[in-house]
This record gives C-alpha cells, sequence and structure tokens, in this order.
C-alpha cells in the first residue's frame, strides 16, 4: 500500500495516507453529521455536526495510527526493519520488511495493536465520562463515547483468527510454536483467513439482497480484500518455502549486455533492442562502474524523433534509486529492497563497485518454476529462520538480460 501524502516520521517510522482514506473520511463525517449525531443529540446546527464529524473521523485515524505504531515499535524492537506506515481506506498498514525469528515475538507484534485499540477504547471512554460528567456537553461526550466503542470493535474484530488480521498472526504463533513449522503455520493461517474473507462476502451479498442495509456492501468489501490479502500471503509464503537458502550468485545472471551513458537511444536500439531479446540494459562508465538503468519501457517511451539526440543518461534510473546487491548476500535479503523499485530490477556489484551480474523479474521467475526440482530440499531446517519475501518485482518483458560472451 503505497502513501499518497506524507504526514513526516514518528519515532523514526515514516507516516503517510494513501489518497483512498479519503473515502473513509467522507463516509464518517456525512454518517456521523447528518445521520447519527442529529438523531442521538438533536438542536444543533448543520456546521456544528459537521464539525462533531470531522473531529471524530480525525481521531479515528489517530487511534488507527496508534495501532499500526504499537505493531512498529514492537517489530523493531525485535530487529525488524519497518518501511513505514500507510493509513488507507480499510485501516492502516505497518509495513514490516522481515519476519519475526520466533513463535513469540510474532505473537507479541501481532497481539500488541490490538491491545493499543482496547487501550484507546478506554481513553476514550474516560472522557467520555469527564466530559459528561464535568463539562455538561453531551455531543462532545457522545463523539468520544463513538470513539470508545469504534476501538473496541476494532480490537475484536483484528482478533478474529484470520490472516492478515491480527488474530490471524496470533494464530500463525500459536500454529508454529505447536508445530514447530512457519511455512505450515503461516499457510493455515492465511487459508483460515480466506474461508473469513468468503463468510463476509457472502453475508454482505445476503444483506444486500434482503434488503436489511447498505453496510452489506461494506462487508462484502472488506471480505474481498481479506481474500485477496490472504491469498498473496500463501503465495508469498510458498515463494519463501522455494527460495529459502538462495544466494543472489545462485540466481543472478552474469555478464549482462551493457551500454555507455553517453550513447544514444537509437545507438542502443540498432545495437542491441533489435537484434537480442533483452529488457534491461545497464549502464557502466569508463571504469566499468555502475552507472544507471535501461528498460525496454523507459526506451519506449522516448519520441521516435529524439532518439538521435537522446542520450541514455537522460531516461535511466539513476545508480542510486536502483537496488544493488553482493553475489553472497541471500536472495531473500535481496528481495526485500527490490519491492517497489522503480524498475523491479537489481544489480549485482563487485567490492570495487563494478557491475557483475543482473536480476530481472524472469531470474526470479526460473528460480520458482525449477525449485522443485532440485536434488535437496532448499528449505532446510524449517522455523525461525524464515523470513518471507514480497511478490515478485513486476515484470515489462518476458525476458531479462542473459548471460553473454563478451
Amino acid at each position: 500500500m503505497r502513501s499518497s501524502i506524507s504526514l513526516g516520521s514518528i519515532g523514526g517510522v515514516r507516516v503517510g495516507l494513501n489518497v483512498s482514506v479519503l473515502v473513509i473520511v467522507a463516509i464518517l463525517v456525512v454518517g456521523l453529521a447528518f445521520g447519527r449525531f442529529p438523531v442521538v443529540f438533536p438542536g444543533h446546527s448543520v456546521v456544528v455536526y459537521v464539525l462533531a464529524g470531522l473531529v471524530s473521523a480525525v481521531l479515528f485515524l489517530l487511534s488507527l495510527l496508534a495501532h499500526e505504531l504499537a505493531h512498529a515499535m514492537t517489530a523493531r524492537r525485535h530487529g525488524i526493519e519497518v518501511a513505514g506506515i500507510t493509513l488507507w481506506l480499510l485501516g492502516g498498514v505497518a509495513e514490516l520488511r522481515g519476519e519475526p525469528r520466533s513463535p513469540g515475538a510474532d505473537l507479541r507484534i501481532a497481539i500488541v495493536g490490538p491491545v493499543a485499540s482496547l487501550l484507546c477504547g478506554v481513553l476514550f471512554g474516560a472522557v467520555a465520562w469527564l466530559v459528561g460528567a464535568l463539562a455538561g456537553a453531551p455531543l462532545v461526550a457522545g463523539i468520544f463515547v463513538y470513539l470508545a466503542a469504534v476501538n473496541v470493535l476494532l480490537a475484536v474484530f483484528n482478533l478474529i483468527p484470520a490472516a492478515p488480521l491480527d488474530g490471524g498472526r496470533v494464530l500463525r504463533a500459536a500454529l508454529w510454536a505447536r508445530w514447530h513449522d512457519r511455512t505450515r503455520a503461516a499457510i493455515t493461517a492465511a487459508r483460515a483467513g480466506r474461508i473469513f474473507g468468503y463468510a463476509l462476502i457472502a453475508l454482505g451479498f445476503l444483506e444486500l439482497v434482503t434488503g436489511v442495509g447498505f453496510q452489506g456492501l461494506w462487508l462484502a468489501l472488506i471480505g474481498w480484500f481479506l481474500v485477496n490479502a490472504a491469498s498473496a500471503e500463501e503465495q508469498h509464503t510458498q515463494l519463501g518455502t522455494a527460495l529459502y537458502g538462495l544466494r543472489v550468485s545462485d540466481v543472478m545472471s552474469g555478464q549482462p549486455v551493457t551500454a555507455h551513458p553517453d550513447e544514444t537511444v537509437a545507438e542502443l536500439v540498432e545495437r542491441v533492442v533489435m537484434r537480442r531479446r533483452l529488457s534491461t540494459y545497464p549502464l557502466v562508465d569508463d571504469g566499468g562502474r555502475f552507472a544507471g538503468l535501461v528498460t525496454l519501457n523507459r526506451i519506449r517511451q522516448v519520441d521516435p524523433h529524439d532518439r538521435e539526440v537522446t542520450k541514455l543518461r537522460d531516461i535511466a534510473c539513476p545508480a542510486a534509486e536502483v537496488p544493488q546487491a553482493r553475489a553472497d548476500e541471500p536472495l531473500m535479503d535481496l528481495l526485500e529492497r527490490m519491492r517497489g523499485s522503480a524498475d523491479g530490477r537489481a544489480v549485482v556489484l563487485a567490492p570495487d563497485g563494478c557491475l557483475i551480474g543482473l536480476l530481472t523479474p524472469s531470474d526470479i521467475s526460473r528460480v520458482v518454476a525449477t525449485a522443485g526440482l532440485r536434488a535437496t530440499d532448499p528449505m532446510g531446517p524449517r522455523g525461525a529462520d524464515l523470513t518471507v519475501p514480497h511478490p515478485t518485482p513486476h515484470q515489462d518483458h518476458p525476458h531479462g538480460a542473459r548471460p553473454t560472451n563478451r
């Protein structure tokens, strides 16, 4: 989930909003300002109700942020890098780059989110009681009563034992501790999440066709998200199993076809693009050091009339933005850094900065497809050392740069 609006950082963790969060803000403001508040607390102007709805929406987002910050801070205490937190249409996401190394750590990271929501519920409930008892402002107290109830409901919902909900992580941790097999536990939790998601979709459609209420559409949307997220999580786990124990050198394309930064687009098209089935062209300077990355998609974006005068350095992804790796580095560590990269590729460099290899989506796809053909189990011992990578980066051509006899 990508952030559209940056909110800065809290405790070193980047925080942002996805533009879809505006939808949930609008739903909350309209529902409260023109629905719940006028009915429960009559006698105020429309402006007051709208302001009360806006305050409720902002405080709700802050409570979601507290939930995700609890996950993020606990993960960092267990040595897991946190890329950031994003609030979006269906809640929040703490983006963890890595996995817990033990069932206990998995449990603590999972359970702390619902605990934070419960604490927010208690805090909002206490504020509601104080406002009602001391200030005598029913509408203001009503705002905090609503927030208290929503946070308690959020905590309870998240504890349902179905991934990717926090309860699914708790289930995974419990099964991991019992079976001593993280892969099996993660797949079981993901399948439970998929079943729960289908149940929500069915319930939502039932409410829609029976005319019970419009909230059936919301239930179906949540169920659809859970089904997709749980399915993706199962696939990621299986991918982690297939790639476990591999080094970058086992997968990379050695001696890739390269180009010079001062070469023009037209020259590259004539020299390589029209002659070789490649989609990725690393740039190297006169000393053999990596200087940028050009892909077939970037070449296509250049107007044909400008190809003669456009240099590759002008269209290349800068070297600093391309994931870089060592040949002896674990493949899964590199995949974590490749996630979200501009072109979905990585380069392999020698200690002196010279290019020695390239990793493309087709390289990863091939090793996944042939994983079952290896003579030995790539997993080795299962358990705390297993890390689940993210999906294979986007591929803009079915062929990456393959080894040559340069």
